[in-house]
């Protein structure tokens, strides 16, 4: 029996290279020999955007193409809606008995989004309480295999910790643990260096951008700012476009020796700038080329289609975990 995946994105805007490296390329691959949930996040992206949902639904349709550029294929994938399976938020519920506040305050990511938000002092119950509602994402398609990026670790943990206790509680084995699947580069520096590339700093290059705005941001890229001349040692640590190239470059024996030379001097930013803006326009062409194949239309048959079959999958997890509770009243 093939193990089951569940992956996702909240649809707050564009996907990025970050998202790419993240998961994205982990999801084509894994495709097919596993069974693969990708799941766009429209609940969770409103609970931090929950006074502009226009921003959301709009990205919705942006993201499934996204999903459809880079490879993932519907026949292969199941692609849902969130909102659009109610059991989801029903096992939130339930979820939400089984942990602290004190338990959610300590989980890492939260803490650094809500800093990174500004939410110190008016904080969102629904977004504190999201790390819950992810959980009941992957339990409710009994998903044992999740590809993040490492910022998400903790995400996973309190994940099998609610699983655990459930099945503890409820003397029952309804619902499964999950691993985090790492890419081999889990994390993306934005282009300015200084933190992960995301939407809301600003500092990402996205998927959909075109060739000029690629190579636009290629050449805003923080290098070593010490490396004033050519012939000069530079730094490679905390310099972004070595960052893209470990990550994107097909050839690491290449960068390796690019790497060499820029440290011992001789190799000028223009042209690591350059190599890097090849590279990266050689990885986004066939994206590109994908995406024009789609439109409206499709997406919308091809999200309906998934959501339907997801759900299906939903409704069989729920009815375990009501039983399993002991309100099957009816059945």
């Amino acid at each position: 029996m093939r193990k089951t995946i569940l992956t996702g994105d909240r649809p707050s805007g564009r996907l990025h290279l970050g998202h790419y490296v993240g998961s994205l390329e982990s999801r084509v691959k894994l495709q097919d020999n596993f069974e693969q949930f990708v799941m766009i996040a429209d609940v969770q992206a409103l609970t931090d955007n929950f006074e502009t949902p226009e921003k959301i639904t709009e990205s919705v349709y942006e993201v499934a193409k996204d999903y459809l550029a880079v490879g993932i294929d519907p026949e292969k994938t199941t692609i849902f809606i969130q909102s659009q399976i109610p059991e989801i938020a029903e096992l939130t519920l339930y979820f939400l008995n089984l942990v602290t506040i004190g338990r959610l305050e300590r989980n890492p990511t939260v803490k650094a989004e809500i800093q990174q938000k500004g939410y110190e002092n008016s904080l969102p119950a629904g977004f504190f309480c999201y790390p819950v509602n992810q959980a009941a994402d992957i339990s409710i398609f009994q998903a044992e295999l999740v590809p993040v990026g490492d910022d998400q670790i903790p995400m996973i943990e309190q994940t099998n910790e609610i699983v655990r206790k459930f099945n503890r509680i409820y003397k029952t084995s309804c619902l499964r643990e999950c691993q985090a699947y790492l890419s081999h580069a889990p994390r993306l520096v934005g282009i300015d260096g200084k933190s992960k590339a995301s939407k809301s700093l600003n500092n990402a290059l996205y998927l959909s951008d075109t060739p000029a705005e690629i190579k636009q941001k290629v050449f805003q890229m923080f290098t070593d700012p010490d490396h004033l001349r050519v012939s000069d040692p530079g730094k490679i640590e905390g310099n972004a476009v070595f960052a893209y190239l470990d990550a994107f470059h097909p050839d690491k024996e290449e960068v390796a020796s690019l790497k060499a030379h820029y440290q011992r001097g001789g190799l000028g930013d223009v042209t690591i700038k350059n190599i890097l803006n090849t590279t990266l326009q050689n990885l986004l062409l066939p994206m590109r080329e994908r995406r024009e194949k789609y439109n409206y239309n499709d997406i919308k048959n091809m999200l309906y289609a998934g959501t339907h079959k997801a759900r299906k999958v939903a409704i069989n997890t729920i009815e375990q975990v009501r039983s399993a509770i002991g309100i099957n009243y009816f059945t």
